[in-house]
């Protein structure tokens, strides 16, 4: 498994775990704040590219204010957003770096899994000797990119709310689909928790996808729902729906190109 970490891809990766014992699991540096932000301030200019930060900053902290929440949630999904102790991991500085290619000459796999990483460029991508998938937190390809769950509300599209896993090419969340999983966040997620419920609702295809590449039977499955890309909303644009469309963004209140989700 290859991620830049976070509790999000470790719940993936235990239930790899469960399922198959021991994995080694690859950790990416992550990127420094400063060149994120730079490439927003290119891609969107000043001003979105401000908003979209505030609104990173504040996930940061409604996080912290809502911990109980969040460890409920776990509880109740039997979720481990951590590695066990005595975990295999070995350090690249990225998944495009050298020394990535060289872990995997290395680790020898018989399987890819990425789970919040960077985009895996083409070259390195064909030089990989086994089947590379994604997991990714949003119905492809309609909600490619950053906050599939949160965009499918936002939109007032609730009936895809879910999780895809596909195979990886040079785009973002672009390569085939694998299998997808739709759900219901509940009645007291908001932003904060909805990638922890679809990554609880998305257990079950990771380990589907996994044994149908072991097995050597991976089969995509076409769809015909648009394609778009999304990145992280704006602080203003967070508060807007959630006040005027009904989708929780926090107690009160009932788009990114670098990282797969």
């Amino acid at each position: 498994l290859v991620t830049a970490g976070g509790p999000h891809p470790w719940i993936i990766a235990n239930a790899l775990i469960e399922r198959f014992g021991p994995i080694d699991v690859v950790l990416e540096d992550g990127e420094p704040r400063s060149t994120f932000i730079r490439r927003r301030i290119r891609k969107f200019g000043y001003v979105n590219a401000a908003g979209q930060t505030a609104m990173m900053v504040w996930t940061v902290l409604a996080k912290k204010l809502l911990k109980g929440r969040i460890a409920k949630l776990l509880a109740e999904n039997r979720l481990r957003p951590e590695p066990v102790a005595g975990q295999s991991i070995v350090r690249v500085p990225s998944v495009n770096a050298p020394e990535f290619r060289e872990a995997v000459g290395q680790l020898k796999p018989d399987l890819l899994f990425l789970v919040g990483c960077r985009i895996m460029k083409a070259e390195m991508l064909g030089a990989m000797p086994c089947p590379v998938v994604n997991y990714h937190a949003g119905i492809n390809p309609k909600y490619r990119g950053m906050n599939g769950g949160y965009w499918a509300l936002a939109n007032g599209d609730p009936d895809n709310f879910g999780g895809t896993v596909h195979l990886v090419d040079a785009g973002v969340d672009t390569g085939g689909t694998l299998y997808q999983v739709r759900g219901k966040p509940a009645s007291n997620d908001n932003f904060m928790t909805y990638a922890f419920r679809q990554a609880a609702m998305s257990r079950d295809i990771c380990i589907k996808a996994a044994e149908d590449a072991l097995a050597g039977r991976l089969t995509t499955v076409p769809s015909d729902l648009p394609s778009h890309l999304w990145y992280h909303p704006t602080i203003w644009r967070y508060l807007w729906t959630g006040l005027t469309k009904g989708v929780r963004s926090s107690d009160d209140t009932r788009r990114s190109e670098e990282h797969t989700s």
